[in-house]
């Protein structure tokens, strides 16, 4: 690596020069540059916003799972089984599939290698179990915190191969030529006041982009406060977006972020809500379900069936209770809580212990065999999960005494960027690993994300090192032929800076895009609800500089990252009323409004009849493109790639892999 100061039109720039750059520090990226360095490549250098600040880092659920190739037991499995899976989601590509089927055991043992605690037996076996989406015992987990586990570990290997990293650098900007990516621009968040270091360029002929979700484009976010996502950048500079419309939605905890799957929920405790003066305190699913067995039956499965799905919507499902939850807090403007105190009222004893006769088969038989046929929900969850109490216990709210505030969240974007066979975008030299590559269908096994941003950051890791391995441009070229764009980003936080007020604005329209998706874009979504949403999105992507206001340098970087947010919801949004537009209709996690459509359950509103979509599109995947200079998006359609079937004969194959005809 190499760093040189620059001068270019009267500005001084540092330009820091490298074969590759790593921008993110979640499980993703760590494992790229870890795997670069393995692979021969040590030439790289991690770029981040802040070591601390993405998802995997801050966020899990009762029991974080991650999803692998069977390694236990008598239970057939093969690669190809798991890849039949991961493809069976719909609108996913088999190629991808059987990939992140077959490296799933090797970036497990790595993990394990490192130090990853998953358990095992004393045969050695890392033993699973069933996940949702998913019909055999591939899931492991480490615990609740176990993607901020796989970062630690994985950090502790960039560190102890003394990889460069560049901590506090915001990128705002992809560097490009001719269609492909050339380097970046970074906002130095340690140089702020200083105009001549504020910002970066690295120099780079590859990029790992490991950016995470577009996690600040939702007010109701399961996502941690500190991840907000840089996908705007990536489609603004030519990186197509694939599936955009997949995110999943799931109730989350809004005080401390954090997912209510599992245990939380198969304890079975009260919902309630509130008014917005704190009285007239409601347990308010009664309404809506035709016996107490129903509903609790529903909250018990809600822990199986955590994300929102509208085919548990009817007959009383479980994913009716998050419709319920929605028309409290969204629509009738309450506050929702989960009470594990005390017993939900309809379907307890005078005596206030639940009359667990109720229950059906499945979640009695589950209770019973966790030896929590007893007591409150808090005690069945210290008897079935501990330390579900003890982590919130860690972020002051202890649920033995206190209600726990809830809201319908937004929790992962299975849509993202564009990726090849090797994460490579159709930007060439740009490899999206992680949540910000949109490799998952409309349904995906849970954990399997957390393989996938292993999978995908070691073949782009093993492409690189071997196809990639060219010295990047110099730094007077890099000047010459992005000269326009880095002008571009600089006037535009020049222009955010000759905004100087006393009363700043960045966060109040930080809320407005939050509120705005969470409203339009996210499980429940109304065509014209969304026209108007995307209306108002352009229209404050059109005057954002000069309409945002600082009332200090240190809060350029808000300002940046809401151009990026902008962008993003412009293109999400404009992808979910092209879906509509093609005939789709709810499915995987969302809901869209339909006039001809069912509704849940009388009582509600009619902006909740729908249909569930026929399968129309689950054979195709949407690609979206980003016109930088119109500010508009086009669409194109494609059938999936299906699951390669192939033979593979062993010196057919070994004969290839010595030629080095594999990575390629």
């Amino acid at each position: 690596m190499k760093k040189r100061v620059i001068a270019s039109k009267g500005n001084y720039y540092t330009v820091y020069s490298m074969n590759t750059v790593v921008v993110g520090s979640g499980a993703a990226g760590f494992n790229a540059a870890d795997r670069l360095y393995s692979f021969g490549q040590e030439d790289i250098a991690l770029v981040t916003e802040g070591m601390n600040k993405g998802t995997s880092r801050n966020t899990g659920s009762d029991k974080q799972t991650y999803y692998k190739l069977t390694l236990s037991g008598n239970q057939l499995d093969s690669v190809q089984e798991v890849a039949e899976s991961l493809f069976g989601g719909g609108s996913m590509d088999g190629d991808l599939a059987l990939v992140e089927a077959a490296m799933s055991p090797w970036c497990f043992y790595h993990l394990v290698d490192i130090g990853v605690p998953f358990p095992h037996n004393r045969y050695g076996e890392y033993v699973g179990y069933q996940t949702d989406h998913d019909l055999r015992m591939r899931a492991t987990s480490a615990g609740p915190l176990t993607s901020k586990i796989m970062a630690e570990k994985l950090e502790a290997e960039v560190r102890r191969k003394k990889i460069r990293i560049f901590d506090r650098q915001q990128v705002i900007g992809i560097l490009t030529e001719q269609g492909r990516a050339v380097g970046l621009l970074a906002l130095d968040l340690n140089s702020l006041e200083d105009k001549t270091q504020r910002y970066v360029i690295f120099n780079a002929t590859n990029i790992v982009y490991a950016a995470g979700g577009p996690a600040g484009m939702y007010r109701s976010s399961v996502y941690p406060v500190s991840q907000t996502g840089a996908t705007g950048i990536a489609l603004e500079a030519g990186a197509a977006g694939k599936n955009v419309t997949e995110s999943q939605y799931g109730l989350a905890s809004i005080k401390f972020r954090w997912n209510l799957s599992g245990t939380y929920q198969q304890v079975l405790p009260r919902y309630v809500s509130i008014n917005k003066d704190g009285g007239d305190e409601q347990e308010f699913l009664r309404g809506y379900f035709e016996t107490p067995g129903q509903m609790l039956d529903a909250i018990f499965l809600k822990g199986y069936q955590w994300p929102f799905d509208p085919r548990k919507v009817l007959e009383h499902g479980s994913s009716l209770i998050d419709i319920l939850v929605y028309n409290e807090t969204v629509i009738k403007r309450r506050k929702v809580f989960l009470d594990y105190t005390k017993n939900p009222q309809w379907g307890s004893l005078p005596n206030g212990e639940l009359d667990f006769s109720l229950l059906g088969e499945e979640a009695y038989s589950y209770l019973q065999k966790s030896g929590a046929l007893w007591g409150k929900p808090v005690e069945r969850l210290r008897k079935m999960n501990g330390p579900a109490i003890e982590l919130y216990k860690e972020h002051k709210i202890n649920l033995c005494e206190e209600y726990l505030e809830i809201a319908v969240c937004a929790q992962h974007n299975n849509g993202g960027l564009y990726g090849d066979l090797w994460w490579e975008s159709n930007l060439k030299h740009l490899f999206p690993v992680g949540e910000v590559n949109g490799t998952h269908g409309v349904y995906r096994p849970g954990g399997s994300a957390l393989n996938s941003g292993q999978v995908g950051s070691t073949r782009a890791a093993q492409y690189i090192a071997r196809q990639y391995r060219e010295a990047p441009m110099n730094e007077e070229r890099i000047l010459s032929v992005c000269g326009e764009q880095i002008a571009d980003k600089i006037a535009l936080g020049a222009a955010f800076l000759g905004n100087m007020s006393l009363e700043d604005n960045v966060w109040e329209i930080r809320r407005e895009i939050g509120k705005r998706m969470s409203a339009c874009g996210a499980h429940i979504r109304v065509p014209a609800q969304i026209k108007k949403a995307l209306e108002e999105t352009k229209e404050m992507l059109g005057c954002l500089s000069t309409k945002t206001k600082l009332s200090t340098p240190a809060q350029l970087p808000y300002a940046f990252q809401n151009y990026d947010l902008l962008l993003t919801q412009a293109v999400y949004l404009s992808a979910m009323l092209d879906y509509m537009e093609q005939g789709g209709k709810s499915r995987g996690s969302y809901l869209i409004y339909d006039p001809a459509g069912e509704l849940p359950v009388p009582g509600l509103a009619d902006m909740f009849q729908f249909k569930i979509d026929t399968g129309a599109l689950l054979d195709k995947i949407q690609i979206a493109y980003f016109d930088r200079e119109k500010k508009d998006c086009q669409f194109s359609w494609r059938k999936v790639i299906p699951v390669p079937q192939q033979e593979n004969w062993f010196e057919t194959i070994w004969d290839a892999y010595r030629a080095g005809g594999i990575i390629k």
